[in-house]
């Protein structure tokens, strides 16, 4: 995270942590990086934030671990993360719930004009993974793999580390493909690299064809019960916020340097992915859905994502009923 990015983001909690107020107090963690950023700058922009029945507050993250530690230590109240580690956190008693966010999951990236064409083109090749060992996109490419007939983990040679740092060595060679985040993945698009498969596909090769959103806003289910009506308000204002950002040019490009790109062709790229992002069904089957991944999760990562229980805990969903 730059500082010119900290110092901008730090300028708008201050400006957002209003004197003393009968409204809701909601503190948001986000990362500068991170497209929540580009909401909240796009509620200021948009003045939906004059009149909403909550006072707001950003608290800058270094990164989503940093989001993590501080929601267990009360120091924000809300993050955006994903349901499997909410999941997890209920199973050790912790009462974390989560709604959803954003469906955008990322992709494997090829060479247009290379020789992988299919999953089982991948056999002896080096792949790059972003996330590490239990990213959730590795993880359900091994499932989809298994399912086709190939221990992937076994076939492959697997070079975890940051996405930026794959990203140089995937265009110098020493790489042959890439499992990276939605972000990462768009800017390589328009670079000429063929996005082979992604997070979505994945899962519905695997036989879900109810979307299953990848990460969301995670809050203690206490704290919603407590402030039910600002959460419902600033959950409808961001949601409002995102879809000004995917219809309105203006409103975009008051924002569009948040993206950390500077050329149209990428920017392009980054939007339409951002706006295929949303989220637009959560019911009971998506639910059900999403019951389906985290078995199969916990099974190829051997329980190393469930927490203490290999189910997904009831309540990891929000729900206002």
């Amino acid at each position: 995270m730059s500082f010119r990015r900290f110092y901008s983001i730090l300028l708008f909690a201050v400006s957002l942590n209003l004197a003393a107020s009968d409204k809701d107090l909601i503190r948001i963690g986000a990362m500068a990086s991170g497209t929540l950023a580009w909401e909240l700058q796009a509620m200021k922009d948009q003045g939906l934030l004059d009149k909403a029945s909550f006072n707001l507050e950003i608290i800058p993250l270094a990164n989503q671990q940093a989001g993590k530690i501080a929601l267990q230590a009360n120091s924000v109240d809300m993050i955006i993360s994903d349901w499997i580690w909410v999941s997890g956190m209920r199973s050790e008693g912790i009462p974390f719930t989560f709604t959803p966010y954003s469906n955008s999951a990322g992709g494997l990236l090829v060479a247009a004009n290379g020789n992988i064409k299919a999953i089982k083109d991948l056999k002896g090749k080096k792949l790059g993974i972003a996330g590490g060992e239990l990213d959730k996109n590795w993880l359900l490419l091994q499932v989809l793999a298994s399912q086709q007939g190939l221990d992937l983990a076994q076939s492959v040679e697997k070079i975890y580390g940051a996405p930026p740092l794959l990203e140089q060595q995937l265009k110098a060679g020493r790489i042959d493909a890439i499992l990276t985040y939605w972000q990462f993945a768009a800017r390589l698009e328009t670079e000429g690299y063929q996005q082979l498969l992604s997070g979505e596909e994945i899962i519905r090769q695997l036989g879900i064809l109810e979307t299953v959103p990848s990460l969301g806003y995670v809050f203690r289910e206490n704290w919603a019960e407590q402030h039910q009506a600002g959460l419902q308000d600033f959950l409808q204002l961001a949601t409002k916020a995102r879809n000004t950002l995917c219809s309105d040019q203006d409103a975009w490009q008051k924002i569009v340097h948040l993206t950390d790109s500077h050329e149209p062709a990428t920017q392009q790229k980054i939007r339409d992915r951002y706006c295929e992002g949303r989220v637009d069904n959560w019911s009971a089957k998506n639910q059900a859905a999403a019951s389906q991944i985290f078995s199969w999760l916990n099974a190829i990562s051997q329980n190393k994502l469930g927490g203490k229980s290999n189910q997904l805990q009831a309540g990891s969903f929000w729900s206002t009923h």
